[in-house]
C-alpha cells in the first residue's frame, strides 16, 4: 500500500553562519530519509555586515517560499571566548530565524553537542565525522559538501530523531 501524502514531511535544517549559512532539507516518509536540497548561503567577506544579514534574510526567505518545509530547525549558538564573534553569529542566526518565522513556520533549536551527539554518539565529533554519519543515513554515494550543509543536513536529522523518540515517550 501506497504511504498518504500527509505521511510525508519536509524538515529544513540551518546551520547559521555570517559568511556561510548551511541549509539541508530532507523529506521524511514514514521511516525513510531522503535529500531534497543543500546548499550554503553565501557572503563574501568584504560585504557590510547588515548586507550579509540581509542577505541570509532574502535567501532564507526563498528557500522557505520554494520549498514550504513543514518543520524546521536551527543550530543554536556555542558558547565562544570571543563575544564579539558570538554576537555576529548571533544576529546571523536571527535573521535565519525572522525568515522562517514570516512564513509562519515553528523552529525548534538544538546545540553542537545535540546534534554530534545524535549523530555519531560523541559530542566532541569532528566536523568530518559528522559529515560521514549524514551521509551514511541519507544513503548518499558522496559526503554531501560543504562542511556547513552537512551540518545543517545534521540538524534536520537530529529534530528528526528527537520527533520519533518524543513520539514513542
Amino acid at each position: 500500500m501506497a504511504e498518504s501524502k500527509s505521511s510525508k514531511r519536509l524538515i529544513l535544517g540551518i546551520d547559521p553562519g555570517l559568511n556561510f549559512t548551511g541549509y539541508g532539507l530532507i523529506q521524511v516518509t514514514g521511516r525513510r530519509l531522503q535529500v531534497i536540497e543543500f546548499g550554503v548561503i553565501r557572503s563574501r567577506s568584504q560585504d557590510d555586515f547588515f548586507d550579509k544579514l540581509h542577505r541570509i534574510f532574502d535567501q532564507m526567505s526563498d528557500i522557505a517560499r520554494e520549498y514550504k518545509p513543514d518543520e524546521v530547525a536551527v543550530e543554536n549558538l556555542f558558547v565562544s571566548r570571543n563575544s564579539t564573534s558570538a554576537l555576529r553569529l548571533g544576529h546571523a542566526r536571527a535573521a535565519a530565524i525572522v525568515a522562517i518565522l514570516n512564513q509562519n513556520i515553528d523552529v525548534s533549536e538544538y546545540t553542537p553537542l545535540e546534534v554530534k551527539k545524535a549523530l555519531t554518539g560523541n559530542g566532541a565529533a569532528d566536523k568530518k565525522q559528522v559529515q560521514y554519519m549524514v551521509q551514511k543515513l541519507l544513503g548518499l554515494s558522496e559526503p554531501p559538501m560543504p562542511l556547513d550543509a552537512s551540518d545543517a543536513l545534521g540538524v534536520a536529522i537530529t529534530h528528526y530523531q528527537r520527533a520519533q523518540i518524543s513520539t514513542v515517550e
